[in-house]
């Protein structure tokens, strides 16, 4: 029986090769992308799940109350893991990280820069980040010792034993290697090559020991009965019994920390699950289209094998048997398409990598791996053909038999529905890519406030924060620079904060978290600001400019000055005078409005060097002697920089991925449809072949007959763009919600949407549609 079946199959799949091919590459293309996304996804979902006590692991959050809103941040007060330690039953353990910090290491003149962190005790026992050498319960010998992983110790050592090797940090301490770590694994939020004692950044940063200095991480381990609602209740006012009034405390799960990221007036409020959540409806949904096309396929044509199923019932063949045979027959199909999507799948995943920035892989010697695989494809081939069974399945014999069945009365219009399900969700896709784009150009076009071409920055490391003054002379008298400043951080990004400024007149119960901005004389030209009020920092004029500031337009719009140049504000017990208002620049997203900014002159604390070069010579010119005027200041480091356009423009990188993939499976989910169009079409034209050739010979032209064979079709994809319009409308309008700097939803986004699908339909319906419209009409009149 089995046999027998199987024949038959192979018989209509050679028989009906155009109707095959159709269903097994629209299945097989569906079949990928759901692969692909659910890989991907897989992926996103991991992060942290592979640490052994995740259920009870907790990252310390805060909430700052400002001007009636509420600002979260992941750090926290630096004395408090003692205090959650030794003060709460509750808990079991804690340990609080540094932030990570690119150091210059150096093995017998091999240097090289890598992302590390200073760990308290306890890390290692709370996370699963294993030693392959070493002892975990004593990682840290001294202060001076380090952990490194495995690919670390590669570049380092190659293949020497690095156990008790020494490794030079910074140019100036020796550091003994005591352990080796496990690389990485790629589903982490955790970034370092190497691990050094939280004692060691206690001695380089002895500022940061204070309950105001909100600057490291706190992880906390709570016991098995404990429950997350009595700690945070209990914990939450712990920095207000020390000074910190306006901060509560709350505990965020560790597996939370990557996928739910966002905060609204300190409650969680989605993240990157948003794009997971969205995807994974683009994934299911492509595999639901590839389905649609096969059940329209074997539907439309139930009247090709009506014969078949009447003869089968007069011979005793039961419609279980019938249902059996064809759902068989979709299955083994759906194999088909399984073994092209993999094909599929493996050419596509580095490109596919690429453009996520992942590291997915299958691993094709999993046999768990390859058993859902077997069930993926048994469901979608019983997903694709159950319908098509049961119908095909019960065609009457009586009926069948005397040629007196009429599929277009029953079939018609079922698969005008699964079209018009098929063309609404493509529209809506093509839509949201049309709204992302525009989106991100709206952002990208929007003025940042500073001039970001010939503008490079340098991090400080070792004697180049000491020499600046002599580079900056080098680098303005060659010519090469037309003005350098120094700052806290890059242009492009915000380090720091201050909710603790006061000025005269403040209200007693105002609190606002000012972005904070270090900078050196010569800021103005350097970015290219527009001074609104007052001047730029000028030290050699006005040497009292060192404890001076400026603001930004919003920041003197919050303190109500009527003229801010000549007062004072008070920032940690330091009094700074204002010389200057700028008008608002983007230092955080593009995305968001620009918040008030506090300029602080040269008595701050400062991290990176800008250099603007001259445009009288080329970059590749400027760059080369920038590095050696950096090296000549600092010979122990190499020349490490960034482009300030480079770097603004990857803010924009998390919503130009997403584009792009929104992108590459639009096209996809319009080939799929496109391809279930062009079957019925064909469908179509067989079934009408004496029509059309009766109305060629009463005169009709090519344009009439091809106007026949579309206007039914073009009518369905009509109707999907009435439905998808709102629908897009409504899920892009929820997505916007997430940008204070949006785009408007125009009609023209829709008319241009519904016009690309209408034409893409055309032309898919049109090629077939010409062809029968142009066929000699002799040939399909012979029979009569």
């Amino acid at each position: 029986m089995l046999q027998n079946y199987f024949k038959i199959t192979i018989r209509n799949l050679f028989k009906n090769k155009t109707f095959s091919f159709i269903n097994i590459v629209g299945l097989a293309v569906g079949m990928a992308s759901f692969l692909l996304i659910t890989l991907w996804i897989q992926h996103e979902v991991s992060f942290e799940q592979f640490h052994d006590k995740k259920a009870n692991l907790y990252r310390v959050f805060t909430n700052l109350k400002e001007q009636g809103n509420v600002v979260t941040g992941n750090t926290s007060p630096v004395p408090l893991a003692d205090v959650l330690k030794h003060d709460f039953p509750e808990i079991k353990n804690t340990c609080r990280t540094s932030w990570v910090t690119n150091h210059l290491l150096e093995v017998e003149n091999k240097k090289t820069a890598f992302p590390g962190l200073c760990i308290g005790p306890g890390f290692l026992q709370m996370f699963s980040f294993p030693l392959l050498k070493g002892n975990p319960a004593a990682a840290f010998p001294d202060i001076h010792s380090i952990l490194i992983t495995e690919n670390l110790a590669k570049t380092l050592f190659g293949d020497q034993d690095p156990l008790n090797k020494i490794i030079r940090l910074d140019n100036k301490d020796n550091f003994k290697v005591s352990g080796v770590l496990k690389n990485l694994p790629q589903n982490t939020s955790f970034n370092f090559d190497y691990l050094l004692p939280y004692s060691y950044f206690r001695k380089t940063t002895p500022w940061a020991e204070t309950w105001a200095a909100n600057a490291i991480h706190t992880y906390v381990e709570l016991k098995p009965e404990a429950t997350l609602a009595q700690v945070q209740q209990k914990i939450q006012n712990i920095p207000s019994q020390h000074g910190e009034k306006n901060l509560q405390l709350f505990l965020h799960p560790l597996t939370d920390w990557y996928l739910y990221s966002n905060f609204e007036n300190g409650k969680v409020s989605g993240g990157r699950i948003e794009v997971v959540r969205f995807f994974g409806i683009i994934a299911i949904l492509i595999l639901v289209m590839a389905c649609i096309n096969f059940m329209n396929l074997s539907t439309v044509r139930s009247e090709k094998r009506a014969r078949e199923v009447g003869v089968r019932k007069v011979l005793g063949v039961t419609k279980k048997d019938l249902i059996f045979q064809f759902l068989g027959e979709s299955i083994f199909l759906a194999f088909l398409a399984g073994v092209i999507a993999l094909v599929l799948v493996y050419l596509a995943l580095p490109t596919f990598n690429e453009l996520m920035r992942a590291g997915l892989t299958i691993n094709y010697q999993d046999t768990y791996l390859w058993g859902i695989f077997i069930l993926f494809i048994f469901l979608t081939g019983a997903a694709a053909g159950i319908y098509p069974a049961f119908y095909l399945s019960a065609f009457k014999p009586v009926y069948v038999l005397k040629g007196i069945f009429h599929n277009s009365k029953s079939a018609f219009p079922f698969h005008k529905v699964l079209v018009i399900v098929q063309f609404t969700f493509g529209i809506v896709l093509i839509i949201s890519s049309l709204v992302i784009q525009k989106q991100i150009k709206h952002a990208q076009g929007r003025d940042a406030g500073y001039q970001k071409d010939m503008l490079i920055y340098v991090q400080y490391f070792g004697d180049l924060k000491k020499n600046y003054r002599l580079l900056k002379n080098d680098l303005l008298s060659s010519g090469v620079a037309a003005s350098v400043t120094q700052t806290n951080s890059p242009i492009t990004e915000l380090w720091d904060h201050d909710s603790k400024i006061n000025w005269a007149g403040k209200n007693p119960g105002l609190l606002v978290n000012f972005n904070v901005l270090c900078a050196d004389e010569d800021l103005v030209p350097t970015f290219g600001l527009e001074v609104t009020a007052g001047r730029d920092f000028d030290l050699k004029t006005f040497p009292t400019d060192s404890l001076s500031c400026m603001l930004n337009e919003s920041a003197a719009k919050i303190m109500g000055f009527k003229d801010p140049v000549g007062q004072f504000i008070v920032s940690d017990d330091q009094k700074w005078k204002v010389v200057g208002v700028v008008k608002d620049f983007i230092l955080g997203s593009p995305y968001t409005p620009t918040e008030p900014l506090v300029i602080f002159g040269a008595k701050s604390w400062f991290h990176v060097v800008h250099i603007k070069f001259n445009n009288k010579q080329t970059v590749a010119e400027s760059l080369s002697q920038t590095e050696a005027l950096v090296k000549k200041y600092n010979p122990a480091y190499p020349f490490e920089f960034s482009f300030i356009d480079e770097a603004y423009e990857q803010k924009f990188s998390d919503e130009k991925r997403v584009g792009k993939l929104v992108e590459l499976f639009t096209v996809l989910t319009i080939f799929i449809s496109c391809l279930g169009l062009f079957g019925l079409a064909t469908f179509t034209a067989e079934q009408r072949t004496k029509e059309i050739g009766i109305r060629k010979v009463l005169g009709a032209s090519v344009a009439n007959i091809v106007g026949l064979l579309s206007r039914g079709f073009l009518k369905l994809v009509l109707i999907a763009n009435l439905i998808a319009w709102p629908l897009a409308g409504w899920i892009m309008h929820q997505w916007l919600q997430d940008y204070a700097y949006r785009i408007t939803l125009g009609w023209g986004i829709f008319a241009l949407a519904g016009a690309a699908a209408l034409v893409m339909a055309l032309l898919t319906i049109s090629f077939q549609a010409i062809r029968s419209a142009v066929a000699n009409p002799v040939e399909s009149l012979r029979s009569e």
